[in-house]
């Protein structure tokens, strides 16, 4: 990117604010909002995400930055009347990352910046503390050569484990200053022998370093793959926060901890989080050392904590939301270092927006937008049955709530290849960290024996959605020998465990699920207005009301029979958008169909049709009687012809054993010979759809008078169908019009026999790009669209879905080609493109033209939002994925809703 002469590339945290997230980062950003709010906050300076920016782009900073860096450190030293790693009384700083979005633990942080061996004395001197100022030496050179210079980190660890075995202790706090002044020296020679170059004694250059590094931590591959699967953009970049700092590492009255205003896992009110006396911020997040509930800090310093207490309200306040807060006491001085909206669970969110209203804080419509599709696809997963017998391995810390089960395995490579190989995993480990991050997302949850709700496990698996117990101390995991200990109990690597997040518990073994409250709600056997009515329960109902309510968008499924019919209904479908006709001809059907195929003559064909006819009517009075009052739009006939024939290879050999045998049987060489005639190389893009209905005649006549003797018989018993007839697969409006006049005839011909009045609208799928690309001259002989795009996307892409998703996607996926892979969220602008062009084209031609979709990305949330915004009119999507459909129309139009009234 080209660098603007005027450009400013660093700010002081006096002049950022909360809402310049884009530039100073979201770390950056909410530091200055604090520092203007007057609240605590170390002095310090943000370099902005556009100088990260150049430096990815050219390999090199921007050239202004040195002297801006210089400009504002020189501020820094001045206000704090000390110099960066003076001798006699240094000053210090750490370099944090901070991009737009939290990518918790995803990206590098150095602390204790400005400490050398001539200026390590001078900061014991004015501590009057020597073995704090070895420690914080030692943290620094660990730090720096893991992140700055590539050393591998385990190679300090190991030295650490030395140290603490030599003294005979558990704890590092345990060692004393003349064994971290050898630890000092053992980690100098680490980083000379690995980096091939000495740790740097100028203040300067370590700082410089390190925001390089920072910069440099953007591309990481963990940071990439975070980011895919967040889907975070690539090219915003990281901020770099420079801050002086401030110590928690100075004794009992010093500490570091992590507070949530409400609790992050339940949504609760209350005091949650984490604190470590004598500790720097890295050892709370990294769970090395168990820490205790931030409650305990009244005990411990209470006017520190009553402090606390006040600015947590303010945060909360001021950001009306779940503030995550870290801080560090020095010396009884209680010091903000960050603040942010808090991640948080499925079920918290839902609580939290609620509550939020309630307090008066937020309106309904922010509410909305508070919570999300995900979220409550994640609240209508299973839970563990509480009258199963289980056996009860221990408990840890409730960090992100569910239920998961999996084979035990105790690093992050062989969970991504048990996963790969279709097995269900749980990665157990002591602790993770960002290199785990990979197996994290692979596995069914995450068990630790270390850390609290703020470890890097719970904020990174509470993010993603993933179930995770902490802190089971009880547990005794053994990575080396792959194993995990639990008194007499041990468990190997491929046992079965199953861990609940929203209890703690872990079980050996499997425990069976049961359907979560939210489902039973959605299913009409919980009511979210009785007196013992589940919270959370109570929660999700007043938001989905509020997004049924301002939804433009109807909400459609996609069902094939009236027991799926009926469960839509009661998970608030507005009707069907695709009843797939190909379905009801399966099973004991499929040798009417193999009848029809092989049918010579008109006779045949007639006896075939006619066998069929009564089976499709009864199917049809079933649906519509289960969605009496709703729109159904059937899909006429479109398999691909192969899923009604036998295998080709399989029926050979049939026929020839038979042959051999000198019994062959006409009826299978009639069906050889009909398979042989039939057989398609790409039968995806062969004789289906409307294809099949042209060169069968009959058979689409036939299914239209099964429809519409369907519909007269309901009007009949008093009922009110409303089917909708779609002819699938068009890809030229001819096509259309004569099936279309077909069908008429067929309707018009029902009509006089029964005495019915029917009104059944006729349509077409689009799901070829020429029916897109011609969608005007389509709509003259159509009433309604229905987007079918699956295929869509497999024709725009010459993709055959089945094939490429198992072979060349997860590289497309690394490879940074996909975000996301198009058959999940629609591929707004190839697939999107032809949707929206297609939508207005037909509109000129037939204003009053129903526009809907009816592939999967009718249940995506990503895809709902530009369904919204194209201007249709309805979704369709599986009975399950409706309530996600739902809100997820609801939070689309409250956002449209927002960006009109700004």
């Amino acid at each position: 990117m080209s660098e603007n002469k005027d450009q400013k590339f660093v700010y002081d945290f006096t002049e950022g604010n909360k809402d310049l997230k884009d530039l100073l980062g979201g770390k950056g950003a909410n530091l200055a909002e604090m520092t203007n709010l007057g609240l605590p906050v170390p002095p310090g300076f943000t370099i902005t995400t556009e100088a990260c920016k150049v430096y990815l782009d050219s390999g090199d900073e921007p050239p202004a930055l040195r002297d801006e860096v210089s400009a504002h450190l020189d501020a820094l030293e001045r206000s704090m009347g000390k110099k960066l790693g003076q001798a006699d009384d240094p000053l210090l700083v750490s370099v944090r990352s901070g991009a737009k979005f939290s990518m918790p633990g995803m990206m590098d942080t150095v602390l204790n910046i400005g400490l050398s061996d001539e200026s390590v004395t001078g900061l014991a001197a004015q501590a009057g503390d020597e073995r704090f100022a070895w420690d914080s030496y030692r943290r620094l050179i660990q730090m720096f050569g893991k992140t700055v210079l590539g050393v591998d980190g385990e190679l300090f660890e190991d030295a650490l484990d030395e140290a603490k075995a030599a003294k005979k202790v558990a704890v590092d706090t345990d060692l004393d200053a003349a064994d971290l002044k050898k630890l000092v020296a053992r980690f100098k020679e680490i980083v000379t022998a690995e980096a091939g170059r000495d740790f740097p004694q100028d203040p300067r250059e370590q700082m410089d370093l390190a925001i390089h590094a920072v910069f440099d931590s953007w591309n990481t591959d963990r940071a990439k793959l975070y980011r895919r699967q967040e889907r975070i953009p690539g090219d915003l970049g990281t901020a770099v926060n420079v801050c002086s700092m401030v110590f928690g590492n100075l004794g009992p009255d010093s500490g570091t901890g992590v507070a949530f205003t409400r609790d992050p896992a339940s949504g609760h009110q209350g005091v949650y989080g984490d604190y470590l006396q004598n500790a720097q911020g890295e050892d709370v997040v990294a769970g090395i050392r168990n820490t205790v509930p931030l409650a305990d800090l009244e005990s411990i310093d209470k006017a520190s904590y009553d402090q606390l207490m006040q600015i947590m309200e303010t945060l909360e306040n001021h950001y009306r939301d779940l503030c995550d807060i870290e801080f560090t006491i020095e010396r009884g001085q209680l010091w903000m270092l960050q603040t942010r909206v808090g991640k948080r669970t499925a079920g918290a969110a839902f609580r939290i927006a609620t509550q939020l209203v309630d307090q008066g804080l937020i309106d309904e419509a922010e509410a909305l937008q508070r919570v999300n599709g995900a979220q409550l696809a994640q609240l209508m997963f299973p839970r563990f049955d509480d009258g199963a017998t289980t056996e009860l391995l221990g408990r840890g810390i409730a960090a992100s709530p569910g239920a998961a089960v999996g084979k035990a395995v105790f690093d992050s490579y062989t969970a991504v290849k048990w996963s790969r190989s279709g097995e269900k995993v749980i990665l157990i480990r002591r602790e993770t960290n960002p290199d785990d991050l990979d197996g994290m997302i692979a596995a069914e949850g995450i068990l630790t024996s270390r850390g609290g709700k703020t470890s890097h496990a719970a904020v990174v698996a509470r993010g993603m959605g993933k179930t995770c117990v902490c802190g089971a101390e009880d547990l005794e995991v053994d990575t080396k020998r792959r194993r995990m200990t639990v008194g007499g109990t041990v468990v190997e690597e491929g046992d079965v465990v199953s861990i609940d997040g929203s209890t703690g518990k872990v079980y050996l073994g499997e425990v069976p699920v049961v359907p979560s409250p939210v489902v039973e709600y959605f299913e009409g056997r919980m009511h979210a207005g009785a007196d013992d009515a589940d919270e959370l329960v109570q929660a999700v109902h007043r938001i989905m009301a509020y997004a049924d309510r301002v939804r433009r968008l109807r909400v459609r499924a996609n069902a094939d029979n009236a027991e799926d019919a009926l469960r839509a209904r009661r998970f608030g479908a507005q009707g069907i958008g695709l009843c797939r006709t190909e379905h009801m001809f399966l099973g004991e059907r499929r040798e009417m169909v193999e009848k029809l195929i092989l049918a010579d003559t008109d006779e045949e064909r007639e006896e075939a049709l006619k066998a069929l006819l009564p089976l499709q009517k009864k199917d049809f009075v079933e649906l519509f009687e289960a969605m009496d009052g709703l729109p159904v739009t059937v899909r006429l006939l479109d398999p691909p012809l192969h899923e009604f024939l036998p295998d080709i290879t399989e029926l050979s050999v049939r026929v020839a054993l038979a042959e051999a045998r000198k019994d062959a049987n006409e009826n299978d060489l009639r069906l050889l010979q009909a398979v042989h005639r039939l057989h398609e190389q790409n039968p995806m893009l062969g004789l289906r759809g409307v294809r099949l209905g042209l060169v069968i005649p009959g058979l689409f006549g036939m299914q239209v008078r099964a429809i519409a003797e369907a519909a007269a018989e309901r009007v009949e018993a008093k009922g009110d169908p409303r089917a909708e007839i779609m002819i699938p697969l068009v890809g030229t409006v001819q096509e259309l019009e004569i099936v279309r006049d077909e069908s008429e005839a067929v309707i018009a011909e029902v009509a006089r026999k029964t005495g019915v009045d029917l009104k059944l609208a006729l349509g077409t799928m689009i799901e070829l790009p020429r029916a897109a690309l011609t969608a005007g001259q389509i709509a003259e002989a159509a009433e309604f669209f229905s987007f079918g795009t699956n295929d869509l996307t497999q024709t725009v892409w010459g993709f055959s879905r089945d094939d490429v998703e198992a072979s060349f996607f997860t590289a497309y996926l690394e490879k940074g080609i996909f975000g996301v892979s198009p058959f999940e969220t629609i591929d707004k602008d190839g697939v999107g493109a032809l949707v929206r062009d297609a939508a207005a084209a037909g509109r000129a031609t037939r204003p009053d033209l129903k526009l809907g979709v009816c592939g999967e990305h009718g249940g995506d949330p990503e895809s709902v939002h530009f369904f919204h915004e194209v201007g249709l009119d309805y979704v369709s999507c599986s009975p399950f994925r409706i309530p996600v459909a739902r809100l997820e129309a609801g939070r689309a139009a409250a956002q449209s809703a927002g960006s009109d009234s700004r």
